[in-house]
């Protein structure tokens, strides 16, 4: 799925993903992903562009309040994450609803844990189907990974 966001950031125009699944999906079909993975993908992103973000009054930002972390959040993000996110919120690239959505999409990636890489992809395209402007000026310290290739 992850290898997928990296092809969609740097192959297609967010306005595409909005609009015709089928066209995407045929894209990446056409590009050598599997199907299942392709779904999973497209399912995951869905949760980003129909997330009722917009819609949700004000959340407190780190001045005032403290995120805290329920156990099954803890269990899939690790130190490194919460650490991202939190560095994130406090130079301003997430606020507590980007915050909380991000933590969403991250819940609902697979797997039981997500790697620090894995989670710099779920922020980088949760901002970027956004459209905000972060997007485009953390993508490539958000991409760079440490050891070479991202997992799978």
């Amino acid at each position: 799925m992850y290898d997928i966001f990296v092809y969609l950031f740097e192959n297609c125009h967010r306005t595409d993903l909005a609009q015709d699944n089928e066209l995407i999906a045929r894209k990446l079909s056409a590009a050598g992903f599997e199907d299942s993975d392709i779904s999973e993908a497209l399912s995951w992103l869905s949760g980003v562009l129909h997330a009722p973000h917009r819609r949700i009054s004000p959340l407190p930002g780190p001045q005032i309040a403290t995120r805290a972390y329920a156990p099954k959040e803890c269990a899939k993000l690790d130190a490194s994450c919460r650490s991202l996110i939190m560095h994130l919120e406090n130079i301003g690239v997430l606020d507590p609803v980007l915050r909380e959505l991000v933590l969403d999409r991250a819940m609902a990636a697979s797997g039981r844990r997500l790697s620090l890489e894995q989670l710099k992809l779920i922020v980088l395209m949760v901002l970027w189907n956004l459209e905000t402007p972060a997007a485009a000026l953390i993508a490539e310290e958000l991409l760079a990974p440490r050891g070479g290739r991202l997992p799978n």
